[in-house]
């Protein structure tokens, strides 16, 4: 299993509208860093969900329902994916962008160092330190 992290602002699709709709499709992917990723995710990996522009905190934890497809919302443009979110967890504690940046251990996570990037990986060990911070088990 691999882990990432999938930026949203919480005005335009919060974690507590995805687990309303139960699974949604992740398109309007339109970086080519985050199009890769998109098309490293597998079925069942998790990814940290945060919540941009307005809040800058990690709140919840979804699952990869279904691996990169190409985009609907691209057109005829072959060149972009989307891959189907469905809720996993949402976290007892949000863990914020500067809590984030306060943790030494964390200070290589790619929310730190690529802070604009829309679909980033999250490696074992910063995942694992995110979920203490969180209060997950």
């Amino acid at each position: 299993m691999r882990y990432w992290l999938v930026k949203s602002e919480p005005s335009s699709y919060s974690y507590d509208q995805l687990e309303k709709d139960k699974e949604t499709a992740w398109t309007g992917v339109r970086n080519y860093a985050a199009r890769l990723h998109l098309q490293g995710m597998k079925k069942g990996d998790l990814a940290l969900y945060y919540h941009s522009m307005e809040d800058l905190e990690i709140v919840g934890i979804a699952k990869v329902s279904k691996e990169s497809y190409p985009d609907p919302t691209s057109k005829d443009d072959p060149r972009w994916f989307a891959v189907d979110l469905k809720p996993y967890k949402k976290l007892k504690n949000s863990v914020s962008l500067d809590t984030i940046k306060k943790t030494k251990s964390l200070a290589n996570m790619a929310l730190v160092r690529i802070s604009r990037l829309s679909v980033q990986p999250v490696t074992e060990e910063e995942f694992k330190i995110v979920m203490d911070l969180a209060g997950e088990k």
